[in-house]
């Protein structure tokens, strides 16, 4: 499960086994939230308040092109 960053309590990571299009899964402890990166959408949601949803899409948007290289490089995708 490669983790990309901890900010703010969260874990922003995709899984090894993930696939297209790309996305990022959002955990901290038992809740956690899934977006697609183009464009930021939220695919699911297990328990993140409103706020932390916000909070966390907000992070996601200002590191699009950085969760995009992670996962181009862990898959070996060319962009």
């Amino acid at each position: 499960m490669p983790t990309i960053f901890i900010l703010f309590g969260f874990r922003f990571m995709f899984y090894a086994n993930d696939h297209e299009p790309i996305h990022v899964h959002v955990i901290k402890g038992d809740v956690s939230a899934k977006f697609t990166l183009f464009p930021v959408t939220l695919i699911k949601n297990n328990g993140l308040k409103s706020s932390e949803l916000k909070l966390v899409e907000s992070v996601i948007e200002e590191n699009q092109e950085v969760i995009a290289e992670h996962w181009n490089k862990f898959f070996n995708k060319s962009k």
